[in-house]
């Protein structure tokens, strides 16, 4: 099984951090397949980058999707995610969905602790966008700056694990996400200093993958996330406007 590790954002070095957690979690014979922007922002941080990251996650996915057996759409707050579902066949799994699904399955609430300010009003809109308001006690976010973006969950663990425990006292948080890629791997790290379980948002997405592609569902021909009929592009990428066009039939 090949898996597509797709970054929207422009840091190898956080893709590489991502795909190491990933691949130690997947099943044997699973192969993580990293993929990273080559245009873009370091990271996802705002409404606009989650706009650009979406658009540049949709061509990535056009030049690989034919390669995968299920593609992970690897930014916390899931740019592109539904429409990434609706124009490709393959399974298309995003790192948020993934960690706040599995964290419902461990928990009645779950709280999201993250490394940026900038972040909050994102991923607040993702939890509603995915339904799960209801199900999610909170928000925790970082308000001190960080030196490098692949090193701020090692930099600033102690003061992530300090807001994560906040949560589960004053939030009431059942289940813990540390959000946002550069996070990855942490809650390994960490795990036996919070006491309630703690999601990993890399690895959440590379399980659910897997087992979407085992469950063989077959793409949807009708309701909403049916195909889109063909239409004429104008300036895309080749493999994008080829898929928009039904060219690549």
């Amino acid at each position: 099984m090949k898996l597509l590790l797709l970054n929207p954002n422009t840091s190898t070095a956080v893709t590489q951090l991502m795909t190491d957690v990933g691949q130690r979690a997947a099943a044997p014979g699973t192969e993580l397949v990293p993929c990273t922007a080559t245009r873009g922002v370091p990271y996802i941080a705002t409404r606009t980058e989650a706009q650009i990251g979406g658009a540049i996650a949709l061509e990535m996915l056009a030049e690989q999707h034919a390669k995968v057996d299920a593609a992970i759409i690897a930014a916390f707050g899931d740019p592109g995610l539904f429409a990434a579902r609706e124009t490709f066949d393959i399974p298309v799994v995003g790192m948020a969905e993934a960690a706040m699904l599995t964290a419902c399955m461990a928990g009645r609430r779950f709280a999201i602790v993250t490394f940026a300010q900038a972040l909050g009003p994102w991923y607040e809109e993702c939890v509603r966008d995915h339904g799960l308001r209801e199900r999610c006690a909170g928000i925790r976010m970082l308000d001190t700056p960080f030196q490098a973006i692949s090193e701020v969950g090692t930099e600033k663990e102690d003061v992530l694990v300090e807001l994560a425990q906040r949560a589960i006292v004053e939030d009431e948080a059942d289940v813990l996400i540390f959000a946002g890629a550069p996070l990855s791997g942490l809650a390994e790290r960490v795990a036996d200093r919070i006491p309630v379980p703690v999601v990993d948002q890399v690895v959440a997405a590379v399980k659910q993958a897997e087992a979407l592609v085992a469950l063989r569902l077959r793409k949807a021909t009708a309701g909403t996330f049916r195909r889109p009929a063909a239409k004429p592009t104008v300036g895309l990428a080749g493999p994008l406007a080829a898929r928009l066009e039904h060219r690549d039939l």
